[in-house]
C-alpha cells in the first residue's frame, strides 16, 4: 500500500469537496506515493504526537485539525507548527487532516457525539446547499438503459435511501455534421434526425468527474451533448451538526451529569435551566456558537457544543438549555471514530490510536 490508497478510504467516507472555505483539509506533508508502513491517528499532529509516530513506525499521521492553517511564509523551528512540519519531513512521514470534511460527513464528528450520548432518529443540523448536481444528456433510445447504468455505478442517481433515480423522456434529436464529422449514426454532410432519450439524473459535486467520465465512455456519439447545473436542494446527508431524540427524557441536570460522564469532560458552562424535560438535543463539535439559531429552529431543548462566549449565552433566550462541553471534548472521539473505519479498510497495515493527550486546556 501507498499513502494514497489510506487517503482514498478516508476521502470515501468524509470527501474533501464538503470541507469548509476556511478549511485547510488533505495531504499537507508528505509525498502521497510514499510505501506505507503505519498510520497513527491524532486529533492534532504536535511533536509528541511525531515522536510517536517514529517509535510505533508509522510514515502517515491522520490528524482531524490541520496542523498548518495559514500560509507558513519561513520554516525555521521557531513555532511549535514550523517544528511539527520540519520533523515530520526530517523523518519522511506525511500529515493528512479531515478537519470539517468529517464535520459534515453523515458518519462523522456529529454522528460520533450522538452515539456517546445515545441519541436516536440523527439528523443533519444545517444541510449544506449547492452540494448536489444534475447531469442532462441525449441519447438514442437502444442505448438509454445501458448509459443509465453506467452514471448509477459512477455514483449519480442516489436520493436520500432511494438509487438508480433517473427521468426520462423521448424525443427526436436532429444534427448535421461537418466535413470533418465521423457521426455514429448518419452521415457527414446531411441533417439526421435520431429518435433519442433524454436523460437526467443528479449526483453530488465530489463525483463529477466520474459521472462525467462515464458518460463519455459509455455514449456512442462523437460529440455528445449535456449540461451539468448545481441546484439548490438542501444535501440531507451533508452539513453541520446533528439534532436527534433521547429515548426517555430527562432532567436538566441529571442531562447534563450523564453528558459530563459521557463525553469525560472536566466541567460544563451552561445557561440557565428552564425547569424542563430533555428530550431533543442538538450537537455540534468544536466552536459551534454560530448553529445556535438553527439548534432553535429544530426545536431542541438544549444545544452541546463547545467555544461560547459571554453574549452566545443570551442567544438561546430562553428558548433551549445551551452546554459548552469544550472544544477537545465536543471532538475527542473523533480519532477512534477512524481507526475503527481506517482498520474495517486496512486488514494488513497497523493503524494505531495516538496515546498523546493534545488538549491545551487544563481544568483547576
Amino acid at each position: 500500500m501507498i499513502v494514497q490508497d489510506v487517503i482514498d478510504h478516508l476521502e470515501a467516507l468524509a470527501p474533501l469537496a464538503y470541507a469548509e472555505d476556511f478549511d485547510n483539509v488533505g495531504l499537507l506533508v508528505g509525498d502521497k506515493n510514499e510505501k506505507l508502513t503505519g498510520v497513527l491517528v491524532t486529533l492534532d499532529t504536535l511533536e509528541a504526537v511525531v515522536d510517536e509516530a517514529i517509535a510505533e513506525n508509522c510514515n502517515l499521521i491522520v490528524s482531524f485539525h490541520p496542523i498548518i492553517f495559514k500560509g507558513l511564509k519561513k520554516i525555521t523551528g521557531k513555532t511549535y507548527v514550523e517544528r511539527v512540519v520540519l520533523k515530520a519531513i526530517k523523518h519522511n512521514i506525511a500529515i493528512y487532516a479531515i478537519h470539517t470534511a468529517l464535520d459534515n460527513a453523515l458518519q462523522g464528528v456529529n454522528a460520533m457525539i450522538c452515539d456517546k450520548l445515545g441519541l436516536e432518529d440523527k439528523k443533519i443540523l444545517i444541510p449544506q446547499s449547492a452540494t448536489i448536481k444534475k447531469l442532462t444528456t441525449y441519447v438514442p433510445k437502444n442505448e438509454a438503459e445501458s448509459l443509465r447504468n453506467a452514471l448509477f455505478e459512477a455514483g449519480a442517481g442516489h436520493i436520500g435511501n432511494y438509487s438508480n433515480c433517473s427521468f426520462n423522456t423521448d424525443g427526436v434529436g436532429t444534427y448535421q455534421g461537418n466535413e470533418d464529422s465521423n457521426p455514429t449514426l448518419g452521415k457527414k454532410g446531411k441533417t439526421h434526425q435520431e429518435a433519442e432519450t433524454q436523460v437526467s439524473v443528479i449526483f453530488p459535486k465530489h463525483v463529477e468527474s466520474k459521472v462525467i467520465k462515464a458518460l463519455m465512455d459509455a455514449h456512442s456519439y462523437e460529440e455528445v451533448a449535456y449540461e451539468v447545473v448545481t441546484i439548490e436542494n438542501r444535501n440531507q446527508h451533508i452539513g453541520m451538526g446533528m439534532v436527534g431524540v433521547l429515548k426517555d427524557p430527562m432532567q436538566e441536570a441529571d442531562f447534563l451529569a450523564f453528558v459530563k460522564s459521557r463525553m469525560k469532560t472536566g466541567c460544563i458552562r451552561h445557561s440557565a435551566f428552564l425547569k424542563r424535560p430533555v428530550k431533543k438535543v442538538a450537537v455540534l463539535g468544536g466552536s459551534g456558537s454560530f448553529a445556535i439559531n438553527a439548534a432553535k429552529a429544530a426545536g431542541a431543548d438544549v444545544f452541546i457544543t463547545a467555544d461560547l462566549k459571554y453574549h452566545d449565552f443570551f442567544t438561546a433566550e430562553n428558548a433551549m438549555l445551551l452546554a459548552d462541553i469544550g472544544h477537545y471534548e465536543s471532538e475527542q472521539f473523533t480519532k477512534n471514530l477512524l481507526v475503527a473505519y481506517l482498520t474495517k479498510k486496512i486488514t494488513n497495515f497497523a493503524v494505531v490510536l495516538s496515546n498523546t493527550n493534545t488538549n491545551p486546556v487544563k481544568y483547576f
